[in-house]
């Protein structure tokens, strides 16, 4: 067997869109933060993106998920637990992007992917040591550069402070 078991050049194609834009939205996050023109602090941002998200993300949920509100509100009948546990979520979430948010004004949009990047990198090492899941050759080495590029991003950075 050649290559990696489980590759799909359609996982691949999405997984290098989705980083580009990941990164596209981390470069603009950027500029719209460190702007003198547009004045916005990490609040101010987040309450422009959020609207923008909910009226990307909502429909596209409902359609790829297959009834998610019938299932939501009868989850929501059968335990009230549920309401508590999508507050919470939301409210994880909300700090989570503020936090992003914070992080690439003090520091730079790059600094935020390299600490994206380093975040993948310690979920997969969790994963494995909980979860046992596999790891290929490939994989190993993959992870291995990832961990490697944090390292001399931050010798690099701290050798230009």
């Amino acid at each position: 067997m050649k290559g990696e078991p489980s590759f799909h050049l359609f996982g691949f194609i999405m997984c290098v869109g989705a980083t580009a834009a990941r990164a596209l939205k981390t470069v603009l996050q950027g500029v719209l933060l460190s702007s003198d023109v547009e004045k916005l602090n990490s609040m101010n941002l987040l309450m422009s993106m959020a609207p923008v998200a909910v009226a990307f993300l909502l429909p596209a949920s409902i359609v790829m998920e297959k009834d998610v509100i019938g299932i939501t509100i009868a989850l929501a009948r059968d335990d009230s637990n549920i309401l508590w546990l999508l507050i919470f979520n939301s409210t994880m979430a909300y700090f989570v992007n503020l936090t992003n948010f914070l992080v690439t004004k003090h520091t730079s949009a790059l600094t935020l992917q390299v600490l994206g990047n380093a975040k993948g990198a310690v979920a997969v090492v969790i994963s494995v040591l909980i979860f046992r899941n596999p790891v290929s050759i490939t994989g190993m080495l993959g992870y291995s550069l990832t961990v490697i590029g944090v390292i001399l991003y931050s010798e690099a950075k701290e050798r230009s402070n």
